[in-house]
């Protein structure tokens, strides 16, 4: 370690945590001595040029603290003493205006502005103590920024030469933030090897999620030898005054002959893609701020379709969106399994850095990772992790073999090929445009495929991977998941953006119908000349169950001129298909506004004007040639079956949950348990002549012998399955109930529910 002169200054710069090793290097290498790692920093000494070009070309720290007094910390007073010993006159003038930033915490002080008034009051005291006028406070645009930092039973007072954070560059738009700030891009560069590979001329950088290009800006910046600090216009060491301006100078125009030498050399070999075409417009404008025009190749486009920019291996680095740009699991994992088979299949023997706060969905990738760092992006604890793609020559750094790239999974693409050529042709005789193409017909791949075609003229694929026993190895069923989601896209020829994945499985705490997402990115199908809405990302299912497609068909069929009741009505799509096939009336009850909403929606779609009620209206009030009704279809059923005169309904469907103990309802449903009472009940609204079509998806499930023997219950399951979902056997069971001839209303029964407590939903059925 190579000893400071004797003039040189103590300094501390700060960094994001899990940067400092990586600092100390980057400073030594600018001339500090005696660096030092620190949490969240490094301590060092250097001259006064070394502080100049740290403030400059550090790529990595946040700020230039330069200490100025250490104090036994015990109450606001012992600030203000240690503060009153400085002479402030001779640090700045009085016409310059100042800021205290204070961080870090004590037990002897609750409150961090209280600490920052007590600084001020001592530098104020101490300008007046010296007969000069006292200085101004500015919080938004100072001269001189003050640090404060609170240790326990130590504070440390600091003058920060650098003024603003150094991660403000000034290639970005002022007031938007960016959720990866410019030192901590540096950082992720850094660890994933890109000085190393920007050396070669031709190495390209790429970021397949790029944001507002920060990455590549970086990295552009690194390879051209351009300053980080080279466009910004102020410094906090230049209201100091032992600020050397002509120092300052040169450094400065040394910096701006390696800036034009860098350009002139820098090939344009740094490639972003992002889905956002506003972002893509944000990453053109900083370039274009950054001096960089021309040397980046921005384009709006899905990660997952990202290509190899010519032969030459380079680095493909990303901070994939979380949070608010990808809100739900599903969502993440699809990227994650399909961007891991898309860098295989293209990116063959690349570095890869990946840099994310969800690394236990990493193995989604199906790469080993070489090297994994822990870094903060801000509070959120991150991993950045490096991988060797295998295919190229880059040994590993464990020295263990290359890894095998992933085969396809050509048995699934086969199977799926089959599929698609067998039922297509039936889907265009049936004019069926949306319809179940693949529903774990191998068991290893236990996913199901539905195909939709909207009325905007897009296909869209929703699948929906059933989760895995215990038994099963979460490696090779991820494996196969990549294969499966890899051969939809491929034999389907589905754009990465509209491919839809979701994890089907046993709901505890939260049922299908919670909400996943909040795109709100509705679309239109048809079905049987009815319009109705589908979404495909922000629920567990679309809106439209394909199953019971025949079972609308029927239904509208049948409707012309009755009373039509709809019990859990989910959308009620149901409905659309009676309102269309004439019916008197219709009636729909479903619990959630939120899927009221909707059903009123999909009945205006198709010109049919409803009227929503918030509660049941009193029985014999007359209500609206189509009404939604939000209710506990269990307590309302028994209120009107329980009636005198209940009212009557001509063709009613029931398609009840297979088990619920929502919060919303005053017991809990077993279909097994509850069928044959919940049965009864609607029966006893069933007008003479009139049918009800009673239908479940539980397995195993087995109609109550006395429903058999009361009523007429034919099983009609197989005429309400179509071609797409025979195969395999299906859980789906639906009859038709009528009263026997000659039989009067049946004798009202209560529906045994329970009184469970929990606010938990599981169900797997739903209206249509």
């Amino acid at each position: 370690m190579s000893v400071p002169p004797q003039d040189a200054l103590p300094l501390f710069v700060t960094c994001s945590r899990g940067v400092e090793a990586l600092l100390v290097a980057e400073l030594t290498a600018l001339g500090a001595h005696e660096a030092r790692e620190k949490r969240g920093g490094v301590a060092c000494a250097a001259s006064l040029e070394t502080a100049y070009r740290a403030c400059l070309w550090s790529r990595l720290a946040s700020r230039v603290l330069l200490p100025l007094k250490t104090f036994a910390l015990t109450d606001a007073q012992s600030i203000y003493d240690a503060a009153g010993d400085i002479v402030w006159p001779d640090l700045f003038a009085a016409h310059s205006r100042f800021a205290i930033e204070v961080a870090g915490r004590t037990p002897g002080i609750a409150n961090t502005h209280f600490a920052g008034l007590k600084l001020k009051d001592a530098v104020v005291d101490g300008f007046r103590a010296a007969g000069l006028e006292r200085p101004n406070v500015d919080t938004d645009d100072p001269d001189i920024r003050l640090h404060l930092h609170l240790d326990r039973e130590q504070g440390s007072l600091s003058l920060d030469l650098a003024g603003e954070s150094l991660h403000r560059r000034g290639y970005r738009a002022r007031g938007v933030e960016a959720p990866l700030k410019e030192n901590l891009a540096c950082a992720i560069l850094v660890r994933a090897g890109w000085p190393e590979l920007m050396t070669q001329a031709e190495a390209p950088l790429v970021d397949p999620m790029c944001g507002s290009g920060t990455l590549l800006i970086e990295g552009a910046w690194m390879a051209a030898d351009i300053a980080p600090g080279i466009l910004r216009a102020r410094w906090g060491f230049e209201a100091w005054l032992d600020h050397k301006p002509l120092l300052w100078q040169r450094l400065r125009e040394e910096a701006q002959q390696r800036r034009a030498a860098g350009l002139a050399q820098l090939q344009p070999r740094f490639y972003g893609r992002d889905l956002e075409p506003r972002a893509i417009a944000a990453a053109k404008a900083n370039a274009e701020r950054a001096g960089l025009a021309g040397k980046l190749r921005l384009e709006t486009g899905d990660a997952i379709a990202a290509r190899a920019p010519g032969t030459t291996p380079g680095l493909v680095v990303t901070n994939p969106p979380y949070g608010e740009r990808l809100a739900h699991e599903a969502e993440l994992v699809k990227l994650y399994s399909l961007l891991g088979v898309t860098l295989q299949q293209q990116f063959a023997g690349w570095r890869f850095g990946f840099f994310t706060a969800r690394d236990d969905l990493a193995q989604r990738l199906g790469l080993r990772a070489t090297k994994i760092s822990s870094l903060y992006n801000g509070a959120i604890a991150c991993k950045l992790l490096r991988f060797d793609i295998p295919g190229g020559t880059a040994p590993h750094a464990d020295g263990a073999p290359p890894a095998v790239v992933a085969e396809p999974a050509e048995d699934f693409a086969n199977r799926l090929r089959k599929n698609v050529r067998h039922l297509g042709k039936w889907a265009k005789r049936a004019g069926v445009s949306c319809w179940r193409v693949y529903d774990a017909d191998l068991p290893e791949y236990a996913v199901a495929v539905d195909l939709y075609e909207t009325a905007e003229g897009e296909r869209h694929a929703h699948v929906q991977e059933y989760a895995a026993p215990k038994t099963v190895d979460p490696a090779r069923a991820e494996k196969r998941l990549r294969g499966a989601l890899a051969g939809v896209q491929s034999v389907l020829e589905i754009p990465p953006a509209r491919l839809h994945y979701k994890l089907r499985q046993s709901q505890k705490g939260a049922s299908q119908y919670q909400r996943q997402s909040e795109g709100e990115n509705f679309h239109v199908i048809v079905e049987h000349d009815c319009g109705l809405y589908v979404n495909f990302d922000d629920y567990l299912d679309t809106g439209v169950f394909l199953d019971h497609r025949p079972m609308r068909l029927r239904i509208q069929n049948e409707a012309a001129g009755k009373r039509f009741l709809n019990l859990f009505c989910y959308t009620a799509s149901a409905s659309v298909h009676a309102a269309r096939g004439g019916a008197a009336s219709t009636l729909s009850l479903d619990m959630s506004n939120t899927y009221l909403d909707w059903a009123q929606r999909n009945l205006l779609l198709n010109d049919f004007h409803s009227q929503q009620y918030e509660r049941p209206p009193p029985p014999g009030v007359k209500l609206s040639r189509h009404a939604l009704v939000r209710a506990d279809c269990l307590a309302w059923l028994a209120e009107r079956a329980g009636l005198p005169a209940p009212p009557q309904f001509d063709l009613i469907f029931l398609d009840p949950p297979t088990f619920s103990n929502s919060k919303k309802m005053e017991g809990t449903l077993d279909i097994q348990r509850d069928h044959a009472g919940l049965i009864r009940q609607t029966m006893a609204l069933l007008a003479p002549g009139g049918t009800l079509y009673f239908s479940t998806n539980r397995h195993g499930f087995k109609l109550d012998a006395l429903i058999a023997g009361q009523f007429e219950a034919h099983d009609i399951t197989a005429q309400t399955l179509d071609e797409d979902f025979r195969r395999p056997p299906p859980a789906h069971k639906c009859w038709a109930i009528r009263r026997r001839e000659g039989g009067g209303l049946p004798t009202f029964a209560h529906v045994a529910v329970g009184a469970g407590e929990s606010d938990e939903d599981d169900d797997d059925s739903g209206a249509p």
